[in-house]
Order: C-alpha cells, then sequence, then structure tokens
C-alpha cells in the first residue's frame, strides 16, 4: 500500500509538473528555459509529496540538468553542465561536512552527553531552571551539529525522568516541547548550524558576495537567543506555573567507563574542535574562509583514527545530496534566465521593498512547516536574489533564518518528529510554540537583519 502512495504521488507529480510547463511557458522560452521550468515544478511536486527521499530528488535535478541541457540529443544548443555537477565540491558542501565531522566525533566520545550531565547537575531541582538549561545547552549543540542528532540525544539522556514524570505531567510535556524548539532556533546561530543557512551563503558566493562564519553569527545568534528565551517564558507560563523539584541524578547515565585511550581520544576532539571553532570565529582577522577551516576535523579525526570508515559512512550524506541538487538548481534557473524574467515582472511591482521581505519571510516560514525547509530555501532564496539585487544579503539571512521557524506540526521539522514520537505529547501541543515562532520569528527576523544591515552600513 505504501508503495502503491509512493508511485501514486510520483505520477500526479509528474502530471502535475507536465501540466503546469505547458501553461506557463512562453512562446519566446528556449528549450533550456522549458527543460528547468519542468524541473522547478516536478521537483517541488516531489518534495511536497514526499513520493521520493528528498536527497533522491537532489540526485534527479544534478542528472536531469547534465543530460538535458549537455546533450544533442534533447537541446540543440548543448550547455557546459560542468557547473551543474560542480556543486559536489561547492565550498558550502565541505562546510557542512566539516560540521558533520565534529559531531559525529563528539558524541563517539561521549563529550555531548557529558555537557548535558554537567548541565542536569548545574540547573539543580528546579523544573523552571532545568528547562532554561536544556533549552540553552540544546540550542548551542545544534549551531555546531545536526538539529536532529542534538534532539535525540538530549531527549534520550532525558528519558529516565520523563518516564519517571509520567505522560500527565505538564513538566515532562514542557521539557519535551523546549528541546525541538531549542535545537531548531539554534540552527540560526551558524552557517553550519542548518542547511537553509548554508544554501544562503552558497548563492552569496556564487553571486559574488562573501560572508564569514562571525558575520552570520552577528545576523543569527541574537535571533537564536530572543526566540529561545521566549519560548522558555511561554513554555514556565503554560507548563509549571506550579510544580515540585524534580530529582534529575536519574536523567543521565554515565556511561562506560574512561580508559586513558579514550580520555585521550576525547581531548583530541576536544582540541580540534577548539581550533577549529577559533579559526571560524575569528576569520576577519585571518581570512581563512569557513570551508578552509573546515579541512582541520576532515583531515585529523580521521588521521588520529578517531573517526573510522564505518563512522565517515553513516555522516549525511542525504543532506550533503540535498545541498548539491539545490545548488544546482538554482544555478539552472539562474543561468537559463529564468529567475531574471520572473524576479524582473514581480520587482516591477513597485511595491516598498519591506513588502517583498514579509512575503519571502512568511512563504518560507508556510512551506517549511509541510516541505523540506532546505527544498524551500533552494526555490526562494535565487528568486528574492533576483527580485533584490542590491539586497542580496539581507534576503539570503531572511529566508536562511526564517525557514527555520516552521514549527507547527510533527512534520514541520526532525526535531519535532523526534519529540512526539516520545507519546508524551499530542499535536496539540506542539500548536503554542509553532505559533510562536511562525508568527513572531519572521517578523523578529526582518527587523534583526535590516538593523544589523544599516548599522554595518
Amino acid at each position: 500500500m505504501n508503495k502503491f502512495k509512493q508511485t501514486l504521488r510520483f505520477l500526479i507529480s509528474l502530471i502535475a509538473a507536465l501540466g503546469l510547463t505547458w501553461v506557463v511557458r512562453e512562446p519566446s522560452f528556449s528549450q533550456a528555459q522549458i527543460y528547468v521550468l519542468f524541473l522547478l515544478c516536478f521537483s517541488i511536486g516531489l518534495w511536497l509529496t514526499e513520493a521520493i527521499p528528498p536527497f533522491a530528488v537532489g540526485l534527479f535535478i544534478i542528472a536531469y540538468l547534465a543530460f538535458t541541457l549537455g546533450s544533442e540529443l534533447f537541446t540543440k544548443t548543448p550547455q557546459d553542465v560542468q557547473i551543474y555537477l560542480n556543486t559536489f565540491s561547492s565550498s558550502v558542501v565541505w562546510l557542512m561536512m566539516g560540521g558533520f565531522f565534529l559531531a559525529s566525533a563528539m558524541t563517539k566520545t561521549r563529550l555531548d552527553a557529558d555537557l548535558i550531565r554537567i548541565t542536569m547537575k548545574v540547573c539543580g531541582s528546579d523544573p523552571k531552571r532545568v528547562l532554561f538549561g536544556l533549552m540553552m545547552v540544546t540550542m548551542v549543540f545544534s549551531m555546531l551539529i545536526s538539529n536532529t542528532a542534538t534532539t535525540a540525544m538530549v531527549i534520550a539522556a532525558l528519558m529516565p525522568l520523563l518516564v519517571k514524570l509520567g505522560k500527565q505531567s505538564p513538566v515532562a510535556k514542557g521539557l519535551v516541547l523546549g528541546i525541538p524548539i531549542a535545537a531548531t532556533t539554534g540552527g540560526m546561530g551558524t552557517i553550519i548550524g542548518s542547511p537553509p543557512n548554508a544554501l544562503a551563503v552558497g548563492a552569496l558566493v556564487h553571486a559574488g558576495q562573501t560572508l564569514d562564519f562571525i558575520t552570520w553569527m552577528y545576523y543569527g545568534l541574537p535571533i537564536a537567543l530572543s526566540l529561545t528565551w521566549l519560548s522558555w517564558w511561554v513554555l514556565v507560563k503554560r507548563f509549571m506555573t506550579k510544580t515540585e523539584p524534580l530529582s534529575v541524578d536519574e536523567s543521565a547515565s554515565a556511561g562506560a567507563a574512561i580508559t586513558p585511550e579514550f580520555r585521550a581520544k576525547r581531548l583530541t576532539v576536544a582540541a580540534i574542535l577548539s581550533v577549529t571553532l577559533a579559526l571560524w570565529l575569528t576569520s576577519p582577522i585571518h581570512h581563512l574562509g569557513a570551508a578552509a577551516v573546515s579541512a582541520i576535523p576532515l583531515v585529523f579525526l580521521p588521521m588520529s583514527r578517531i573517526l573510522k570508515g564505518e563512522d565517515i559512512r553513516a555522516i549525511g550524506w542525504d543532506t550533503l545530496i540535498l545541498v548539491a541538487g539545490g545548488l544546482a538548481l538554482g544555478t539552472a534557473l539562474k543561468q537559463t534566465g529564468l529567475l531574471d524574467l520572473y524576479a524582473g515582472r514581480l520587482a516591477s511591482l513597485q511595491v516598498p521593498n519591506i513588502v517583498f521581505y514579509l512575503i519571502l519571510a512568511y512563504a518560507t516560514m508556510l512551506f517549511s512547516n509541510v516541505m523540506s525547509h532546505t527544498a524551500t530555501s533552494t526555490v526562494l532564496i535565487p528568486l528574492g536574489m533576483a527580485i533584490l539585487p542590491g539586497n542580496s544579503i539581507e534576503v539570503c539571512m531572511i529566508i536562511g533564518l526564517s525557514a527555520s521557524t516552521a514549527l507547527f506540526l510533527p512534520v514541520s521539522t526532525p526535531p519535532n518528529a523526534i519529540a512526539y514520537s516520545t507519546g508524551l505529547i499530542e499535536q496539540k501541543d506542539l500548536r503554542p510554540g509553532g505559533l510562536l515562532m511562525g508568527l513572531l520569528g519572521p517578523a523578529l527576523i526582518i527587523f534583526w537583519v535590516l538593523l544589523i544591515s544599516a548599522m554595518r552600513g
């Protein structure tokens, strides 16, 4: 039955894409423009229906562009398709890969679990402080490693305590709901925190502009902190007005004994993480790109035998493939002139820039609630840059950050799905946080991005 549904969704996406292409295309369109228009419609349909995995759509995009635009069998004027194939070697992909290597090494050496344990001890037994501490730690972790992995790690560490509290406990609900919110807001804080962030930086690089690691943090970190604090305040008011002290000593186990060899590996990972972060944060001084700094974990973690073959195979290759496919689609829309054509028509509406910012931000939030936020950013970032070519940084920051405000449904983001799978919350419990993030988040992002841009001149 599942295979039948997936096949049906695939066929519906294909037929809808063919129909839309036939209706939207114009007599002046070239073969390449028609091919890319169909690809855009078909990719959006596949991402919306999830007929095939999102990363498979990324592979399809690259293969489709290589065959249709690069072969005389499909077009009279073949292009050099290396520009689409080379997205796998994009600096954005390498930057994200460095983040995945660090995440894998931290998990393998249990540095992440130790930090959770320390946080629980520092917070004491007050549920409000425990929630605040866990949300802050989750937010920080999500700036460096996958928000999905962070959510899974923190909730796993909390499960003994959550089981003890029980499904009817409002404190348990508050704790479970706080983790995915903090994991998602934390992804706003750095370039490697979320795939849409990397896509935004990649689009800027392609346009001849640079945005270093620390500059992104000027934009993203204050928003992440603000939304995390506001979400904590809402959860406290909703679930923790009258609570008893918690017994948190059972929330995380100490794990296996640490041998001298294991301790040496932990110190090595800590040193590599520290050096990488220091170089990322000081890039305005030494002018090394964030992708170049990623070579440190990529090279030294395998060389020191901390990461082995099975660890490398287990990192998020599907996300990297999806990002590469998204970059290829954006490049194709630009190269064929489709983007400039439709962006020019939208720009001719003669409305203030703030209206476009609002439309792009809230459209990103809405689409990201029902489809991949990476896929949403793939489509909207190039469009926004074409509509407002003189404000590329603002457009990329607003769309990239707004993609992390989609938290209304269990399927809106993997952290939500993980929290929902615990059985401790219902779908309706996600609505307050989802509404807070979805309504306030994009507006706050627009305000802060424009303020920072004005201050930077």
